[in-house]
C-alpha cells in the first residue's frame, strides 16, 4: 500500500509541474538587475530579496521533515519563512544591509533544491508514512504556493520604476473602445461554493461544499473598465466622502489617492478635469489609458464606484451563480462549460503582462452571457473571507487561511493574466484587505 501511494507522490506530472513552477519564478527574478533586489516597491510587502529566499525556505520547511532531509541553514530558513503579508509590523527587518547578499541567497536556493530533489527521487525517502506527502498534497501545496508568488512578484515588479527592470518590448497601445456596459439577468437558484474533500487538490478554505440559495439579480456583463471608471473620477468621485466609508475615506486622504494606482496623470489639471491626459502604467512602459481594459483598484475604490453608480459589489454566492450557473438550474465546472481552460477562453496562465479588452474572449462567457470571469483581473466580492461549513485547517499549515478570518479581508474570484491555469478552478478563493491598490484586482457591480 505504501509503495502505491508513494508512486502517486512521485508521478512525473507533479515533479515536472514543480520544475515548471520553479522556472516561472526564476524567470521573474531574471527581470531584475542586481541592484534592484533590495528595492521595496510596495510598502506593505517585503524587499524583493526576501522572495528569492522565501520560495525555497517554504519548500524546505514544508517537505524536509516528511522527506527526512536535514536543513542546512537554520538561520536562513527562519529569516525567509516569514509570510508575505507583513501589514501591522510583521517585517523581520527593513534595513537593506541586514539582508544576505544575492550570492549567498542563490547558494541557499540551489542547496535546498538539490537536497529536496534528491529525496523526492528516492523512493526510500517516502517511507515516513505522512499521508499528505504520500498522496501528493504537499507537492501540490509547494507548486501552488510558488505560483501564487509568481503573481505576487509580477505586481511587485509592475510597481518598480521602469529603469529598475531589465528592458523588455514596450506594450501595445490598445485603442479599442470600451464595450457598452449592459446587465445580465440572473434568475434565482443555488450556488455551490467549495468542493468535496478528495475531489481534487484544494487549499483548506476550499472545503467543504456549501450550497446557498441566491435570489434573482442582475450583474454587469463586463468588469468595470478604465473608461467607465474615468467617469467616476471626472464626477469628483475621489473628492466626495459620501461615496466612501469613514475608514476608507481616512485611508484615501492619508494616501493622497486621487485615481487608480495603475493610472498616471500627464496633466497639471485636477484629476476630475475632463481635459486631464491619462496614461496607463503597464509592466514595461506607459500608454494612453486603454479604456476597454478592466480597471484595477482596491476594494475601497470599487465600493465607492458602486455607491456612485447606485449598485453594489456582488457577494461570493452571486458571483458563483452568474459564473457557473445555468438557466436550467445546474452548475458547470467553468463559466463556458466543462471543457478545460485554454488561452482563447480568457487572459490567464501568464499569457500577457497586462490586461486585454473585457470583451476580447467571448468564448469564455458564462451561460448567462457574463464575460471575462476568469483571468484579466481578480474580482472583488462583498463577502468577508471566512471558513466554509466544516472547515478544517491544514495540519501542516494551520494559519494559511485561518489567520485571515478576521473580517478585514474580502473574497476575490476569477484570476488575472498572471494566474496559473490550476488556480482558475471553481472552488479557488483569493482574498485581500480593502486598502490594497497594487494587485491585479478588478470588479463588476450588481443590482438586486
Amino acid at each position: 500500500m505504501a509503495a502505491s501511494r508513494a508512486a502517486i507522490a512521485l508521478q512525473p506530472s507533479l515533479l515536472s509541474r514543480l520544475e515548471e513552477a520553479r522556472a516561472r519564478t526564476d524567470s521573474l527574478f531574471n527581470l531584475l538587475p542586481p541592484n534592484s533586489f533590495y528595492d521595496r516597491p510596495v510598502p506593505e510587502r517585503h524587499r524583493l530579496i526576501f522572495y528569492l529566499g522565501h520560495l525555497e525556505a517554504f519548500d524546505q520547511n514544508l517537505l524536509s521533515g516528511p522527506l527526512g532531509s536535514e536543513p542546512q541553514d537554520a538561520t536562513l530558513d527562519k529569516l525567509f519563512a516569514f509570510g508575505i503579508d507583513p501589514v501591522g509590523g510583521g517585517l523581520p527587518t527593513d534595513v537593506p544591509g541586514d539582508w544576505p547578499n544575492i550570492a549567498n541567497v542563490e547558494k541557499y536556493k540551489r542547496g535546498v533544491r538539490e537536497r529536496l530533489d534528491a529525496r523526492l527521487h528516492d523512493r526510500s525517502a517516502l517511507r515516513s508514512g505522512d499521508p499528505a506527502l504520500l498522496d501528493g498534497t504537499l507537492l501540490h501545496v509547494a507548486i501552488e504556493h510558488r505560483l501564487m508568488h509568481a503573481e505576487t512578484l509580477a505586481y511587485l515588479l509592475h510597481s518598480l520604476p521602469l529603469e529598475r527592470k531589465t528592458p523588455q518590448p514596450s506594450p501595445f497601445a490598445d485603442p479599442s473602445p470600451a464595450p457598452e456596459q449592459r446587465q445580465a439577468l440572473i434568475p434565482s437558484g443555488t450556488a455551490t461554493l467549495g468542493q468535496h474533500p478528495g475531489e481534487s487538490f484544494g487549499w483548506d478554505n476550499e472545503f467543504e461544499t456549501q450550497k446557498i440559495f441566491v435570489p434573482n439579480f442582475s450583474i454587469d456583463a463586463f468588469p468595470v473598465t478604465n473608461g467607465q471608471y474615468l467617469k467616476f473620477v471626472q464626477a469628483n468621485g475621489y473628492d466626495d466622502p459620501g461615496y466612501w466609508t469613514a475608514e476608507d475615506w481616512a485611508w484615501k486622504i492619508h494616501q493622497r489617492l486621487e485615481h487608480p494606482n495603475f493610472w498616471l496623470s500627464r496633466s497639471s489639471s485636477p484629476a476630475s478635469a475632463p481635459d486631464t491626459r491619462w496614461e496607463y502604467r503597464a509592466m514595461f512602459g506607459s500608454m494612453p489609458l486603454p479604456e476597454s481594459w478592466p480597471v484595477y483598484v482596491s476594494y475601497a475604490e470599487a465600493s465607492a464606484f458602486a455607491r456612485w453608480a447606485g449598485k453594489k459589489l456582488p457577494t461570493e454566492a452571486q458571483w458563483h451563480r452568474a459564473a457557473y450557473g445555468t438557466p436550467e438550474g445546474g452548475e458547470q465546472i467553468y463559466p463556458w462549460g466543462d471543457a478545460p481552460p485554454e488561452g482563447y477562453r480568457g487572459n490567464f496562465h501568464h499569457q500577457r503582462w497586462d490586461p486585454t479588452p473585457v470583451d476580447a474572449h467571448s468564448a469564455g462567457a458564462s451561460a448567462f452571457g457574463v464575460f471575462d470571469l476568469l483571468g484579466n483581473g481578480w474580482e472583488w466580492t462583498a463577502t468577508p473571507f471566512g471558513p466554509l461549513n466544516g472547515f478544517k485547517p491544514f495540519p501542516f499549515y494551520p494559519g494559511y487561511s485561518a489567520a485571515f478570518f478576521d473580517g478585514k479581508h474580502f473574497v476575490m474570484k476569477g484570476g488575472s493574466a498572471r494566474t496559473d491555469t490550476c488556480m482558475v478552478r471553481r472552488s479557488f478563493r483569493n482574498w485581500f484587505q480593502p486598502h490594497y491598490p497594487y494587485a491585479y484586482s478588478s470588479f463588476r457591480c450588481v443590482e438586486e
